[in-house]
């Protein structure tokens, strides 16, 4: 995946990924069940991909406005650092994860995909938003995915800072990597 020199320079600075759930981990779709129960899908190469990153030395955080056992679950299996759920103070709740691991807003890559998360996009070192995103978002974002949310446009992007360090054959390693 070619960057460009702009592009490679701030996501050197990156120390820590950040992403929204809906629209960027899933497909935005709502499921519910006969019985009510909501459900919501997620892309196991975007786990993937945020597994890979962790082993590479990044931090992991996922930051929601929803509230739910789903989201916890899949923080969980995905051994994320941090899960900050009802944030609808998005700037807020990054602005706690920079005092607890001592960061800069350079450091900071962050994935969007709608008007709760522009104010956050702007301020990142690093922002990116998938293809199926609101208009505004991809205009301001460092980086559109080729991909839609929910369909592995978080990986896309982990495959942006992993293409800075492991190449071909020696990804296999990371994987290995305890």
């Amino acid at each position: 995946m070619a960057t460009s020199a702009a592009l490679k320079s701030k996501l050197k600075k990156i120390k820590i990924l950040v992403s929204d759930v809906d629209g960027v981990l899933t497909d935005s779709g709502a499921y519910y069940s006969g019985d009510g129960i909501e459900l919501k899908k997620f892309n196991i190469r975007d786990g993937m991909g945020m597994v890979l990153l962790r082993k590479a030395g990044y931090k992991i955080a996922i930051v929601t406005t929803e509230n739910t056992k789903i989201v916890e679950k899949r923080a969980e299996r995905l051994q994320v650092d941090d899960l900050i759920q009802g944030s609808y103070n998005k700037m807020e709740a990054i602005e706690k994860l920079i005092a607890k691991y001592s960061l800069k807003w350079e450091e900071i890559a962050f994935i969007g995909d709608d008007i709760n998360d522009i104010v956050v996009m702007k301020k990142a070192g690093f922002s990116a938003t998938p293809a199926n995103a609101t208009a505004i978002n991809k205009k301001i974002a460092d980086y559109v995915t080729k991909t839609d949310g929910g369909h592995g446009a978080v990986r896309e992007v982990c495959d942006l800072f992993l293409d800075l360090k492991w190449k071909g054959e020696s990804i296999t390693e990371l994987w290995l990597k305890k």
